[in-house]
């Protein structure tokens, strides 16, 4: 199987009183979940995946949540249910830097080593080109991870080509946190998560995550133990529900936080993919156009435009697009490796976009 795009590449009650309340959904969505209660329990079984949580954006609002499965043996998952948002967390931490951006408080082309410079690459002068907005494109030239025993370092110039990098979204992360004098997750509440009401999402782990976790599960459906973070990954471990997420793309349609110039800038491709995601039979289901933007994966076709992230650990899988033409998305959170099986089915039932449904199709050949 080919990875999902960018990783393609690369019970109610208690806990429900904590968290914020699902929306009603209209008469349509409640036809379209009740395809989704007939058809997502026997999906989930087929694929040995214990759970699913869901929200669905139509015309710019959260209009559908849902939870199927089990967050744990025996254990109910519902839309209170936590999960480790994996990749998912980096559109979240782009977020937080176009915002600081659009308030000045930072600049996406100014070189970070002002203000961060890591021990590792300190002898090697390419540091001086790292920019927020490299790394909010993965183009720092950074390897995903650095090695254990050799550190970090710049496998290729800055700024030429993409490569998939979670050390990028920590690099730019540390600059924010330094410039601004500002933990990143403070940073995150301050411009993120209380603007938008996202009460049940943390990058560390809290007191209110106990009882609430999705257990991963690895392919076999074998349970893991949770990767819990005492300390801010911009790249990963963040846990959250998908109602919460939801809130955050509504959030992105509408521009919000964001200055018109930082807005345009992130609508933008800033470095293509087309020849990572589109050579040969691919090309059939491809987009003329696709790359990199700010946070999220850019698909441009000819009638509409979309964004979308994934999500990939041990025992995890999850997903997430906004069409930017009709307004519409989806979140989708699982525990297990095995999600990525049910992504298209779900958003076939979710009446997703035809022309971006061919494309999964044809990337998962």
């Amino acid at each position: 199987m080919r990875r999902l795009a960018v990783v393609l590449l690369s019970n109610l009650a208690a806990s429900m009183a904590l968290a914020a309340p699902a929306p009603t959904p209209p008469a349509s969505e409640t036809v379209q979940q009740a395809l989704l209660d007939q058809d997502i329990p026997p999906l989930l079984a087929d694929n040995a995946i214990p759970s699913v949580s869901i929200a669905q954006i139509r015309s710019g609002k959260v209009v559908l949540v849902a939870a199927y499965g089990e967050q744990s043996d025996g254990v109910l998952a519902t839309p209170a249910t936590l999960y480790n948002a994996a990749s998912l967390t980096k559109p979240l931490t782009a977020e937080v830097i176009l915002r600081l951006a659009s308030k000045g408080e930072i600049s996406l082309d100014e070189p970070m080593d002002s203000y961060w410079l890591d021990p590792d690459i300190a002898a090697d002068p390419r540091h001086a080109l790292l920019t927020p907005r490299l790394a909010l494109s993965h183009r720092t030239g950074f390897p995903n991870w650095r090695d254990s025993k050799e550190g970090l370092k710049i496998l290729r110039e800055p700024g030429v080509k993409w490569g998939y990098s979670g050390e990028g979204y920590q690099y730019v992360a540390h600059f924010a946190k330094n410039k601004t004098g500002k933990d990143f997750q403070d940073l995150a509440q301050i411009y993120l998560f209380k603007p938008m009401a996202m009460t049940e999402t943390s990058y560390t782990g809290q007191d209110w995550f106990e009882g609430r976790i999705a257990v991963p599960t690895n392919a076999a459906g074998k349970a893991l133990e949770p990767q819990v973070s005492s300390r801010f990954n911009a790249a990963d471990l963040l846990y959250t529900t998908a109602y919460d997420y939801g809130l955050f793309m509504v959030g992105m349609l509408s521009d919000q936080g964001l200055s018109p110039a930082i807005a345009r800038e992130r609508g933008k491709i800033q470095v293509s993919m087309m020849d990572e995601m589109c050579q040969g039979k691919l090309a059939d289901s491809c987009p003329p156009n696709a790359g990199f933007g700010l946070g999220w994966q850019i698909l441009a076709f000819k009638d509409e435009t979309l964004l979308m992230h994934t999500g990939k650990d041990e025992g995890v899988f999850t997903f997430a697009y906004l069409n930017r033409t009709t307004r519409d998305g989806a979140v989708i959170l699982t525990n297990s490796d095995n999600g990525y099986k049910i992504i298209r089915p779900v958003l076939e039932r979710l009446n997703s976009s035809q022309a971006f449904l061919r494309f999964l199709g044809g990337q998962m050949q």
